[in-house]
């Protein structure tokens, strides 16, 4: 029997397509004409930005080329240079110079970016990413094996990269740098070369921050929306998107995966750069839409693990425990733990700077960064579960879902302690920055302030008697209770 008008999509799914156009008509109609262009002032300039970005892939392209140089000198150069004196001054050391960009400057405001414009540095900016699709555009074009598509790859790789990058002072010296990152990029490189043709193969599975930057994306005010029936009801003559990062644009709801690089802008006049309300993503989040290596992500990675990497040096936990370990290690004659002759690929080993761990320091900064993921992580888990039993459905898929109610808190303290070298660096330099603590102390609050919110009306959304809603608003308060008092004996406290 034939249907009118209906056929197999590309997927393989049943699609209403409209009529062929008669003699005479401009266009195909479309039945939602007035949906093809935002109607508000401050949306059609919005949307605007985002057709400039697929017009000018050339600028775009150049830009790219203008940040790979350089990243590549801010990376490379410094760790084949001297050391700096105790008494060097920024503006007198490239060292020191290279130092303030990178981790003073660049990443911080990385972070910020990623709450504010989704991932547009992702698709515009990061040299990485431009390198990883310059390698897969010239590849062997392979298939990607399921081993690659493991969704708690992002998970494993930001633990592992922020661990050892403690162990070796990764902020501090040029050289670690150079591996962490000169490595991160030829991995990319590789893993581009081998995958894909065209495609960011690396930026979508491995990337270490992959994961962190899709959770900050969602909260982001600004994105690429899809309108999915203007989109099934159209062709495009352009032809289909090369989406580097390999999302389904038609099924695209989130900013999540989205690179903002702009080349689907205008697709079938039914993808358009727009505004949304901050956390609206969050809110739509269907309980099937929930990835349970996010939540672990955010929970243990981006709270619990950033606080402990960040808090290690500052604690007097962490040398009363440094005390008592040497203290036995001597006692029974443990003297390779107190050694100092670990290389600095794999322990911090700076003798001109009398900068050195011995085996003990490892082994407790990789304990209590170990405690810190388990003891905060544990904590609010376990509060974001009490809540979810509040709830009618599957405890651990509402426990998940509850848990993107923290992205702000997580956000805004890992861009507070990538800011730490930053105020240190300038006060290095004898310049303050006035009202540190308020700041600090406002933007803590406005954190857990906004996760607050959010988890509020995660909850309303809830079929629950008020009794009920009451109880679980209150175990995600002491969930957050948990994150602020790490955060506070960091900047406030020690």
């Amino acid at each position: 029997m034939l249907v009118p008008h209906e056929s197999l999509d590309r997927h393989g799914e049943m699609s209403a397509r409209p009529p062929p156009p008669r003699a005479g008509d401009a266009r195909p109609r479309s039945p939602r004409p007035g949906r093809r262009l935002p109607g508000g002032g401050v949306d059609r300039a919005v949307a605007r930005l985002g057709e400039l970005l697929r017009r000018h892939r050339g600028v775009v392209t150049a830009i790219q080329a203008i940040v790979v140089v350089f990243y590549v000198g801010l990376v490379t150069v410094p760790a084949f240079l001297p050391l700096p004196a105790m008494d060097a001054r920024m503006l007198g050391n490239l060292t020191l110079i290279a130092q303030f960009l990178f981790w003073g400057l660049w990443w911080p405001f990385v972070i910020v970016s990623i709450m504010l414009a989704g991932r547009l540095w992702c698709g515009v900016l990061c040299p990485e990413g431009a390198l990883s699709e310059f390698a897969s555009r010239y590849g062997l074009g392979r298939g990607i094996p399921r081993w690659l598509r493991w969704q708690g790859w992002p998970f494993a790789a930001f633990l592992g990269t922020t661990v050892y990058g403690q162990l070796v002072s990764v902020y501090d010296y040029p050289k670690p740098a150079l591996l962490v990152l000169g490595g991160s990029t030829l991995a990319a490189m590789v893993v581009g070369f081998l995958y894909g043709r065209g495609k960011r193969v690396w930026c979508r599975h491995l990337c270490p921050v992959n994961g962190v930057f899709g959770l900050l994306a969602r909260v982001a005010p600004l994105h690429f929306r899809v309108d999915r029936e203007l989109w099934e009801s159209r062709t495009d003559p352009r032809g289909a998107v090369n989406c580097a990062p390999l999302v389904d644009i038609r099924r695209m709801t989130g900013a999540s995966q989205c690179h903002m690089c702009g080349r689907c802008s205008g697709q079938r006049g039914a993808v358009n750069l727009a505004l949304r309300a901050p956390g609206q993503e969050v809110l739509r989040l269907p309980h099937e839409g929930v990835n349970p290596w996010e939540a672990r992500l955010l929970v243990f990675g981006v709270i619990g693990t950033a606080i402990g990497a960040f808090q290690w040096s500052a604690s007097p936990w962490f040398v009363a425990a440094k005390q008592q370990v040497a203290e036995w290690a001597v006692t029974h004659k443990l003297w390779w733990l107190l050694d100092t002759d670990a290389p600095w690929w794999i322990l911090t080993h700076y003798r001109q700077t009398a900068d050195t761990f011995s085996w003990l320091d490892g082994l407790l900064i990789v304990a209590y960064i170990g405690a810190a993921a388990l003891i905060i992580g544990g904590w609010v888990w376990s509060w974001l579960h009490v809540a979810a039993a509040c709830l009618p459905g599957p405890r651990s898929a509402n426990a998940g879902r509850l848990a993107y109610a923290l992205i702000p808190i997580g956000g805004i303290g890992v861009f507070l302690g990538l800011s730490v070298l930053t105020v240190t660096m300038l006060g290095a330099e004898g310049i303050r920055v006035p009202g540190l603590e308020w700041a600090r102390g406002l933007l803590l609050s406005a954190g857990a302030a906004w996760s607050a919110l959010l988890g509020w009306r995660l909850l309303r959304r809830q079929q629950a008697s008020r009794i009920r809603l009451w109880v679980a608003c209150g175990a995600l308060l002491a969930a957050l209770s948990g994150v602020l008092l790490s955060w506070s004996l960091l900047f406030f406290i020690w």
